[in-house]
């Protein structure tokens, strides 16, 4: 797997100072992506072990509130075999963490569920330019939602993501 950056100081995709790796691949091609570069499967960097010690090492600090994953698409099965084993590495050794992921798949049609026992709240649905809205926190367009995913499995409906810093309710 590719990825096309590691932001190690990042405050737009997710509460708190957090870690994001936008991974490279995305089979959606949303007219309007503020990321299209990372469309292709091959663009950026090869993802290896150091790479995973560096998201390791950045996400240490206590200020550091967690993780995202974007893409490009993080869901696309070929991207498991290598995030499947950062998400419970994460888990396991930074368990205060929360994990962010972003997908253009919704929650009913994620080809690959693997990653959400280990995900805390899924921003999903493709970006709309037609939706778009600069007053959305962690998102771009209307019809994308912030779940709330270890609700949503325990439920077994889709619960939604509520601040707890603010009363603000989603749209």
């Amino acid at each position: 797997m590719n990825y096309a950056t590691i932001k190690s100081h990042d405050i737009a995709n997710g509460p708190g100072v957090r870690v994001s790796l936008f991974v490279s691949g995305c089979p959606h091609h949303c007219p309007g992506c503020f990321n299209e570069e990372t469309w292709d499967y091959q663009y950026g960097i090869l993802y290896t072990k150091e790479t995973e010690e560096e998201i390791i090492t950045a996400l240490s600090p206590t200020y550091i509130k967690g993780f995202s994953l974007l893409g490009g698409e993080p869901f696309v099965p070929e991207h498991q075999a290598v995030l499947l084993p950062l998400l419970q590495r994460i888990k396991e050794t930074l368990p205060q963490k929360t994990i962010w992921a972003y997908s253009g798949y919704t929650w009913e049609t994620l080809p690959d569920k693997q990653l959400l026992p280990y995900v805390d709240v899924l921003v999903d649905g493709p970006f709309i330019e037609a939706k778009k809205d600069l007053n959305l926190r962690f998102r771009g367009s209307g019809n994308q939602r912030l779940i709330d995913v270890q609700k949503s499995m325990k439920q077994g409906k889709i619960v939604l993501w509520s601040d707890p810093n603010t009363e603000e309710e989603q749209q």
